[in-house]
């Protein structure tokens, strides 16, 4: 089965500074997304105040029951706090890999 690329564009809300963030990432990404059956990897990507997470999942189904498990999690909870993910430019896509060059 394709691996599923996670990719969601945002801005942090107005209140948070990259300086606060960074912090909250890292541990969403180590506490988290690490421990989580499928996860392979994680980008975060910034250009000016837009942000994106590239998320690699061994599966579609590892990213769903991530998603389920994020609504419980207190470190989950808190990184997602601090998106702002209704901005002009924001956005979410789930993609399965087609082709790996």
């Amino acid at each position: 089965m394709p691996n599923a690329i996670e990719f969601v564009a945002f801005k942090l809300k107005k209140e948070v500074s990259a300086q606060d963030f960074l912090p909250v990432s890292d541990r969403f990404n180590s506490d988290f997304l690490a421990k989580q059956k499928g996860y392979i990897s994680r980008r975060l990507l910034t250009k000016g105040e837009m942000w994106a997470d590239l998320v690699v999942w061994e599966t579609e189904d590892d990213f769903q029951n991530a998603m389920k498990a994020s609504k419980d999690d207190a470190v989950a909870i808190e990184y997602l706090s601090q998106l702002n993910l209704s901005a002009k430019g924001g956005f979410f896509h789930l993609f399965s890999v087609e082709r790996s060059y």
